[in-house]
């Protein structure tokens, strides 16, 4: 980066904050603290929805993703419409009339507080982490490839982050979440176009879609159905809609951003604009990442895109065979660069023969490759075992930061910053939120002024925030990124889902039946999940959703029936 970067880099991200001081001056209350005073439009609604979502790890990963396993990721987001319309139906209304600062104030009055405190107990444990891994997550790879000191970069992320979430609230949340998606979209725009005019003469879109199509890259669709598989069109369809359920029907981060809407038609409309607006967006990430792909077909890439741990291979005793496998990457790449140009010239033809010739070899060199490059991986992980094995996250960074032009590698590392802040202020929102009205408000000062528990909202949300930071600190590598994050809600989503839907549709269950239900179906996913770690269990992590939410109701119903003559739940009103 040079100096006209970082003149992008800082003018957009101070832009953004201070406009988002700016438009909540004057904010005052914890009504319009923790809700906006009600005065969100659907536009606001939907692109706030969408930014919380969109972290930075979807803008480093997410390509990254493409990459490497081509467009099957965006089935994960299939259930999406779907999950938005029950909750415009079912949940909006419900929580509109009954005017709730947070979701978990509903459990009180549907079963009992027992119920509230473990969901919300649930949720500030699942959330509360996830906040320390969007900050974390870019901060690792920004530091790496920009040479920062990665505390610097936790910190810079998490100080601006904290310092409008706390002064504005909601609002300015909301409110600099618009002009942060309007950087992402314009930063991924830019990014595509560029890099479609990077490819060699003679290889425009249409080519580039050919070659990704002949190597496996473009299909969207897989419909086998394999609960061991993370992606396919059943796990969209099905166990990813309870994931996203229970994410935007009963994780505070995103139901704050929709409590705060003017009325119930402009929740719904900008719910369901995030809903059908999301597909498509995470189509187009990935065609960036496809794109990179066909990008690297004709120009040489590198055998790991981590740099800093290429680096710390050559300074050990593993140089001279690194470097040796390095030689025989290139000369297969070079093998491989003449069989794509002779493919695309041959579909060009109409030679159909031909081209299914030059597909398999293009094919069988490109898994040539992968295998010499997890050779390296292999050494490298001798040299460090804690190094970051899962490569995919480096590549689109890597890609931006050598070949596109600068003030435009300014923008994009904007957009990854933006990113970063605006699911992290979300997070951050709703940790305060959840802990002032849930616990401090309910069980420690109920008679406290309404100054008093402004201030200590802003207390809690600066609370959160250091203590997310202290975990991007000195939190350890994960998985790929973006399944990490994901990874993380469906441990502790299902369960919580799975109180809501009694609470709906369950009328019978009583607060104690359904308690002991999400203990024991939270304690069994997390079993679940470690056995999948080691390998004694091969299961899709999103699967954890649905066995978690209808485990659940089954056992809460079960519960229930062997101990009738229980007190009434408290009845909604």
């Amino acid at each position: 980066m040079n100096t006209l970067d970082y003149f992008v880099l800082a003018g957009t991200m101070l832009s953004i904050v201070i406009y988002g001081l700016w438009k909540t001056r004057g904010s005052k209350g914890l009504q319009g603290y923790l809700l906006g005073n009600n005065t969100m439009k659907w536009g606001t609604i939907g692109l706030s929805v969408m930014a919380t979502q969109a972290s930075a790890i979807t803008f480093l990963s997410t390509p990254g993703q493409g990459y490497e396993d081509g467009m099957g990721f965006v089935q994960f987001y299939f259930g999406m419409p779907f999950a938005m319309l029950i909750i415009s139906l079912v949940v909006v209304p419900l929580y509109h009339k009954m005017k709730v600062y947070t979701a978990y104030e509903f459990l009180e009055r549907r079963f009992d507080l027992k119920s509230r405190v473990l969901a919300a107990f649930l949720f500030l444990l699942s959330r509360g982490l996830a906040a320390g891994i969007t900050i974390y997550a870019p901060a690792i790879i920004l530091s790496s490839m920009l040479a920062w000191d990665i505390n610097a970069t936790i910190l810079i992320i998490g100080v601006l982050v904290i310092i409008y979430t706390v002064s504005g609230g909601t609002k300015a949340v909301a409110e600099t979440q618009k002009h942060q998606m309007f950087v992402i979209m314009a930063g991924m725009v830019v990014a595509f176009v560029v890099l479609i005019s990077l490819l060699p003469e003679g290889i425009g879109f249409k080519e580039a879609v050919l070659v990704a199509d002949k190597m496996g890259k473009m299909e969207a669709i897989d419909l086998k159905f394999d609960p061991t598989s993370r992606y396919n069109v059943w796990s969209g369809l099905t166990a990813a809609i309870f994931l996203f359920l229970a994410y935007f029907g009963t994780d505070q981060s995103q139901v704050q951003r929709y409590l705060s809407g003017k009325s119930i038609k402009e929740i719904r409309i900008g719910l369901m604009f995030n809903g059908l607006l999301k597909v498509p967006m995470q189509y187009s990430i990935l065609l960036v990442g496809i794109m990179v792909f066909v990008f690297y077909q004709f120009t040489a890439p590198p055998i790991f895109f981590n740099q800093a741990g290429l680096l710390k291979g050559y300074a050990s005793q593993y140089e001279t065979t690194i470097k040796n496998i390095e030689a025989e990457h290139s000369k297969v790449f070079a093998e491989k660069k003449a069989v794509v140009y002779s493919l695309v010239q041959a579909e060009k033809a109409g030679n159909d023969a031909r081209v299914r010739q030059l597909t398999v070899q293009a094919n069988v060199l490109n898994e040539q490759q992968k295998q010499l490059e997890e050779k390296v991986v292999a050494l490298l992980k001798k040299v460090d075992e804690d190094i970051y094995e899962k490569d995919s996250d480096y590549i689109f960074i890597t890609f931006v930061m050598n070949y596109l032009p600068h003030g435009i590698i300014g923008l994009l590392m904007a957009v990854i910053f933006a990113a970063a802040m605006s699911s992290t202020s979300s997070e951050l929102n709703a940790l305060g939120s959840t802990t002032i009205v849930d616990f401090y408000k309910r069980m420690v000062n109920s008679e406290g002024s309404d100054r008093h528990y402004l201030f200590m909202s802003r207390l809690f949300t600066v609370f959160w925030g250091v203590l997310a930071l202290l975990f991007a600190i000195f939190a350890s590598q994960l998985d790929n990124l973006i399944q990490a994050v994901n990874i993380l809600g469906s441990v502790f989503y299902g369960p919580i889902l799975g109180i809501f839907i009694v609470a709906f549709g369950v009328k019978f269950v009583k607060g104690n039946a359904v308690f002991i239900a999400t203990v024991i179906s939270e304690l069994f996913i997390v079993y679940l999940y470690f056995m999948t770690r080691n390998g004694s269990l091969e299961l899709g992590y999103l699967w954890f959703n649905p066995i978690g939410a209808l485990l659940v109701v089954a056992l809460a119903i079960l519960v229930q029936l062997v101990m009738p003559g229980r007190k009434s739940a408290t009845p909604i009103t």
